[in-house]
């Protein structure tokens, strides 16, 4: 690819505080903890006329038998591969380790153009101490310190002069958040659609601490994906970094426009689970619940059946929503369940001319209108639709405080019945005529 600037190093040397600095915001979790960084994190930056895309990758240890750490290797060759060009990064308070020298050795032998960026060089001292850098004999070496910024501008400069223009993004492609708690399949779920190793997948739960995006365009379809880390109950984060990795996860539910809840089909809708949907509903998002794992359930004849009826006991009065059994390992019904993601997301993106609503829900209100209170009778006159990113619509009406929450149910209901908004949560309104 053209358009892609990788940041690569040992563990704990800046990365991902440079990359947060060029993209202009904190996405990538910042730790005194080495190894933070795991997956390949994608984020667009602009410099000199140009927009292009940086990649932040975990810290590169070659020989280690570290899950996480092996697993890492293979991503920052990933992101190496698909580089125009390359930031690598060094610590001058450290000098050069025999890390550096390693992943030294390994960009020698790539031909892109490799920028050397020496990090935290932030008063003359260390400057003078930066010299030694140059013994790993590449040709563009840069000072900075990617916390306060000083020296960034200089080496974008140069690396912007190796990249072509990349087009702005779509903000009208659709957002599609993978969530639930962790250890339930999203990672491998996410590389199942993509079809390359884009995420780490261990057994171990809390691999993934960031929302890492990626651009879907297959097929004739196009949407972002977001693989984001488990969530779990309050009461069992016990580390900064979880945390983080949790506000990072419901920060992707708020940006995304459907969310695919994943469900462990050996635990099944665990009250964590329930809580989840309930956050995807109040947050007004489209929602499709994908049980995972279905390929390591013992099936009998209604065994499917039984647990979505459960499952929609549970996450009741909401239950218009798409429930699929699938095994992101196997692929079985993964694109059945990105389908249903589509329409979900069609039906959130929805307008209903104010003709129709008011032709089609005016009659049923007449004959089943609003209980009276203390003696006022209440009487719907008007129906629209606003124009809000999530369906909305405002029911004009002499009384709108008396209407009581079981009468705004059985306007739901009739809509649902009417309009397909299968998966939406919808927001109804009552306001003065």
């Amino acid at each position: 690819m053209n358009n892609i600037v990788a940041i690569v190093g040992r563990p704990n040397v800046g990365k991902s505080t440079l990359y947060n600095r060029l993209i202009g915001e904190r996405k990538a979790i910042i730790d005194n903890v080495s190894g933070v960084t795991r997956d390949r994190q994608y984020g667009p930056s602009y410099w000199n006329g140009k927009n292009f895309t940086v990649v932040d990758t975990g810290g590169f240890v070659k020989h280690s038998q570290d899950i996480f750490e092996s697993a890492i290797r293979t991503q920052v060759k990933i992101a190496i591969d698909e580089a125009a060009a390359i930031i690598f990064m060094v610590d001058v308070t450290t000098g050069i380790t025999d890390l550096d020298d390693e992943v030294a050795d390994m960009l020698r032998r790539t031909d892109k153009p490799v920028f050397l960026a020496i990090n935290k060089v932030d008063n003359g001292n260390r400057l003078l101490e930066a010299n030694e850098f140059y013994a790993l004999g590449f040709e563009n070496v840069f000072f900075l310190s990617s916390i306060t910024g000083s020296g960034t501008g200089e080496i974008l400069d140069a690396v912007v002069e190796h990249i072509h223009e990349e087009e702005a993004p779509n903000d009208e492609i659709p957002r599609f958040a993978i969530v639930g708690q962790p250890n339930a399949g999203k990672s491998s779920l996410t590389n199942a659609f993509l079809g390359e190793d884009r995420n780490i997948v261990t057994e171990i739960a809390g691999t993934t601490r960031d929302a890492i995006d990626s651009h879907y365009n297959k097929f004739g379809k196009e949407f972002i994906l977001i693989d984001t880390a488990g969530i779990r109950k309050k009461g069992k984060v016990h580390e900064d970094l979880e945390f983080y990795s949790v506000m990072r996860a419901i920060k992707a539910m708020e940006e995304c426009d459907v969310c695919i809840l994943l469900v462990d089909a050996t635990l099944g809708m665990e009250s964590q689970d329930v809580n989840i949907f309930a956050l995807a509903q109040k947050r007004q998002k489209g929602i499709v619940i994908l049980i995972n794992k279905w390929d390591l359930i013992n099936k009998e004849t209604n065994t499917s059946r039984d647990l979505e009826k459960e499952i929609r006991e549970r996450i009741a009065p909401f239950t218009d929503v798409p429930i699929l059994f699938i095994s992101a390992t196997e692929k079985v019904r993964i694109f059945q369940g990105l389908e249903a993601a589509l329409s979900v997301y069609e039906n959130r993106t929805r307008k209903i001319k104010t003709s129709e609503l008011n032709d089609i829900l005016l009659p049923i209100i007449e004959n089943m209108p609003p209980p009276a209170h203390r003696g006022k009778y209440i009487k719907i006159k008007y129906i629209t639709q606003l124009p809000t990113r999530n369906p909305s619509f405002v029911f004009f009406c002499n009384h709108p405080t008396h209407i009581k929450d079981h009468y705004r149910n059985f306007l739901e209901n009739q809509m649902r019945k009417h309009f397909n908004f299968t998966g939406v949560p919808i927001n109804i309104l009552f306001r003065q005529k």
